[in-house]
């Protein structure tokens, strides 16, 4: 191996072991908030949140819990996160870092308002196919996001009644228990649509045992009837005719109902 050769590779070697050290000290001068206090950096964080740069303000959230885990500034910080990831569009961000504050802090003054965005966050990935009640196939539509928002507020109505978030909770969990019900409401009616008679009833019978107050429930009792009496269970199809007579007495669909039972065989 020659002299040259090998003065060569000693150089190569000595400059990579100072380049090392370089770029990071390089990459600690690119950081602005290397000295900056935990006050500071919370500041810096809440004038981004209130500017409505979320991505920013959970830049420095992130860099005061990892510098200052301990303190009000860090707690500060994991509960604000929360409502930054919910702004900046990141609801599975949100939902982990409002199940982090809750198990936490169980006892903050504030925790009511972390279920309170923990529910509003699923309830936004909730909102788009319950929306549209009339997909092309609703037996593909997922309704876990609305379920699981349903259950986030009544978390939150439930341990906290006296909230200032429960009143608003409880107007979302109606209007999400409706639309459940539709959901399950075009479920039946699309297998009643395909002669699914079995598996209409069923999914008809869910929502009369779990959505009786809402709006679906008297269509739920009309698709029970109908495909009772296709199935050849006259007895069962009178059965949810009366239930419908009772709960809905001025249903469009009784008299023609009534006639179809009547006419069905077997009727003793």
């Amino acid at each position: 191996m020659s002299a040259r050769f090998l003065r060569l590779r000693l150089a190569t070697v000595l400059a990579a072991a100072l380049l090392a050290p370089g770029c990071s000290w390089l990459s600690e001068k690119a950081d602005e908030t290397r000295d900056w206090s935990a006050a500071k950096l919370y500041s810096e964080a809440k004038d981004a949140l209130n500017n409505g740069d979320y991505t920013r303000a959970i830049g420095y959230y992130d860099k005061l819990q990892a510098r200052y885990p301990f303190g009000r500034y860090a707690q500060q910080a994991q509960l604000e996160s929360v409502y930054a990831y919910y702004r900046d569009g990141e609801p599975d961000s949100a939902v982990a870092a409002a199940d982090r504050f809750i198990k936490t802090y169980p006892r903050h003054p504030y925790v009511d308002y972390v279920y309170y965005l923990k529910g509003l966050t699923n309830y936004n990935r909730a909102s788009g196919p319950l929306d549209r009640l009339m997909p092309p196939d609703p037996t593909r539509t997922d309704a876990s996001a609305a379920l699981q928002s349903f259950t986030d507020f009544n978390d939150l109505v439930t341990k906290f009644p006296d909230s200032r978030y429960a009143p608003d909770a409880r107007a979302r969990m109606l209007f999400l228990r409706n639309n459940l019900a539709s959901y399950e409401l075009n479920v039946a009616r699309h297998y009643q649509s395909r002669g699914a008679h079995v598996a209409a009833v069923n999914r008809a019978k869910y929502v009369v045992e779990n959505y009786a107050s809402s709006p679906a429930a008297t269509e739920a009792l009309v698709i029970m009837v109908r495909s009772y009496t296709a199935m050849g269970l006259p007895e069962l199809a009178r059965d949810a005719l009366r239930v419908l007579q009772k709960n809905d007495p001025q249903n469009p669909d009784i008299p023609k109902l009534t006639t179809l039972v009547g006419t069905a065989p077997g009727k003793g």
